[in-house]
């Protein structure tokens, strides 16, 4: 049994907890799989590598709309595949190496279980066993793809996100279980990179978590480029008439496709540590309960990211990590996280982002509503890009009680980048009234939709 000062379960952005102000202290960092967690190696940061080339395979096809011509022959999908994942792999390659060359810091390549109050177990990949102690541990081992009970989806070749990205070959066709943001950004991809997609979701609509005029935009955009197949469920999965897969629906149609990706979900590793045999609680949903300083109900055993949060966004996990360093620094002075106006986007074609109350969620919660809409064609920069009628639009939300914008919600191209400036406003308290005339809106450039619509939802809030 070896005892440290700190150990570190998550080698994600519980990595970034790590620095020099640590150097003092006995530390272990215990990780069963590639630094950098699931952004790095299987999630965010390759599926947007992915869909840079994607969007850029969809502009050529289009070329003609804007009288260029353009066209698009096709994907070197093996070389893209190599590209990117050559790029995560050497960071994580990497984060791993500086970690171990650090005299102060002991790196376990294995999975760990709790064994009892701030004592783990870690299965090495040798095979060999150890037992840890500490005075701290930072939980940050994040989350996993859910795989549904479907019948027949084994005898299938089947994905999630951890796999679908370092496929071999592009798919002929492809049928992608799920309508959320994971299904939608890689529905995406195969279909501009030239897969035949079918996608599969038991909601009226995609991405349905978001604001629902901005998620039926976004649905009725992406049909009419892939086989979209709402209000229903996969029932089973048999080998196809001449093809590796045949998706059966509770629709009555069938899907033959050549592979399955399944993207239903996620679930947090809080059963793989075995939490509660170290005194930590979760809640009915998996997740490890934590206060506002990221301490959860174990004396000394602290939790972020996936692990804990509802939000599974890196943005959210890196947010958490900063305040437990901080709180491990300075246990006197500690700083609480604030998750009021966490963002998230869609990275595909369009772009979806948002951040804040939707409108019926504002509605739900009696709030005197005000709702601005701005369509993207209906700036100069819109024109530019031929987005007329294109339905691309700025949704904003206020409170009419304060001033205050409650939710901002955005479908079209940069989305996740013209977010932003509401996203402070919100962050910072700053009333509608002024916030667009108080300062210059570059003229031509897309942000003019972002200020047309607080010119909009300020004369409605009088």
């Amino acid at each position: 049994m070896t005892h440290y000062d700190l150990v570190v379960v998550g080698a994600g952005s519980g990595n970034t907890i790590l620095d020099d102000r640590f150097s003092h202290l006995s530390v272990a960092m215990v990780e069963r799989g590639p630094f950098g967690g699931t952004c790095v190696n299987r999630g965010c940061i390759p599926s947007k590598m992915y869909a840079y080339p994607a969007e850029v395979a969809e502009s050529a096809a289009h070329g003609s709309d804007l009288d260029v011509d353009t066209v698009f022959r096709g994907a070197d999908w093996r070389s893209m595949r190599e590209r990117i994942m050559g790029r995560v792999d050497g960071i994580a390659a990497g984060g791993k190496e500086y970690r171990e060359g650090l005299d102060w810091v002991d790196v376990l390549t294995g999975t760990c279980r709790f064994t009892g109050p701030r004592e783990l177990a870690v299965d090495l990949e040798d095979g060999s066993s150890v037992t840890l102690t500490a005075d701290q541990v930072v939980l940050a081992a994040g989350s996993r793809p859910v795989l549904p009970d479907i019948p027949g989806l084994h005898d299938v070749p089947h994905h999630t996100s951890d796999s679908i990205m370092r496929i071999d070959a592009l798919p002929d066709r492809i049928g992608i279980i799920g309508g959320g943001y994971v299904g939608s950004e890689l529905a995406n991809v195969f279909a501009s990179l030239g897969s035949s997609v079918v996608q599969v979701d038991s909601a009226p609509h995609l991405i349905a978590n978001h604001d629902e005029q901005v998620a039926r935009v976004f649905t009725d955009t992406v049909r009419r480029r892939w086989d979209v197949r709402l209000d229903t469920t996969l029932e089973k999965v048999t080998s196809g008439s001449g093809s590796p897969a045949a998706l059966h629906l509770s629709d009555g149609s069938t899907a033959d496709v050549d592979l399955v990706l399944v993207a239903v979900g996620r679930r947090t590793n809080a059963d793989v540590l075995e939490v509660e045999r170290g005194g930590v609680d979760v809640d009915d949903a998996g997740r490890v309960v934590v206060d506002l300083h990221q301490r959860t109900s174990a004396e000394g055993v602290w939790a972020l990211g996936d692990l804990s949060s509802p939000e599974p966004l890196k943005h959210v996990a890196n947010q958490d990590a900063r305040v437990v360093q901080h709180n491990l620094l300075h246990p006197e002075d500690l700083v609480v996280s604030d998750h009021r106006f966490v963002p998230n986007a869609v990275f595909a074609h369009p772009q979806v982002a948002a951040v804040g109350l939707t409108e019926q969620q504002a509605r739900d919660a009696d709030l005197d509503v005000a709702v601005a809409v701005h369509e993207y064609g209906d700036t100069a920069h819109g024109w530019a890009m031929g987005l007329d009628d294109s339905g691309y639009l700025v949704k904003l939300v206020g409170d009419r009680a304060t001033g205050l914008l409650v939710g901002a919600h955005l479908v079209g191209p940069q989305a996740s980048v013209l977010v932003q400036p509401l996203i402070q406003a919100m962050s910072f308290g700053q009333p509608v009234a002024g916030l667009a005339r108080g300062q210059y809106w570059i003229h031509p450039a897309l942000t003019e939709v972002v200020e047309g619509a607080l010119l909009d939802l300020e004369e409605q809030l009088g």
